[in-house]
């Protein structure tokens, strides 16, 4: 079965969808990606989207449950490189996906997540143990 890769960015996790995403290959993406959430310690992930010509209501979806569980693990999901075309469909099938921040390119993206980490004014524990 084919994977999706996924990178490390500092304390991002960068994930470059360019194919048609099918259920197993998604169900496979949100596994892979919790896993490494907790394994790198990510704090954010952030998904490249810009190859997408076309979304459904099937990858708002996905998104929507990247995002949530995401969330759970202490990282933020930001969706970059998002077309106009794609914005207003997904506006157009009633999805807002919801805890999902966007940005136009990976360089904003980063930003979004690397303001969140210096916002907080609590210690970071994950480098302790």
């Amino acid at each position: 079965m084919d994977r999706i890769p996924i990178l490390r960015l500092g304390d991002a996790l960068l994930v470059t969808i360019q194919v048609d995403m099918h259920d197993r290959l998604a169900m496979a993406l949100e596994e892979d990606l919790t896993s490494r959430i907790v394994s790198d310690r990510a704090r954010g992930v952030l998904i490249d989207i810009s190859a997408l010509e076309v979304v459904d209501s099937f990858i708002g979806r996905m998104l929507d449950n990247i995002a949530a569980v995401s969330r759970m693990l202490d990282a933020d999901t930001v969706v970059v490189g998002m077309r106009p075309a794609v914005a207003i469909t997904l506006v157009e099938l009633g999805l807002s996906l919801t805890g999902v921040k966007t940005a136009l390119n990976v360089d904003r993206g980063m930003a979004m997540i690397t303001r969140r980490d210096s916002g907080r004014g609590d210690v970071d524990d994950r480098d302790e143990g």
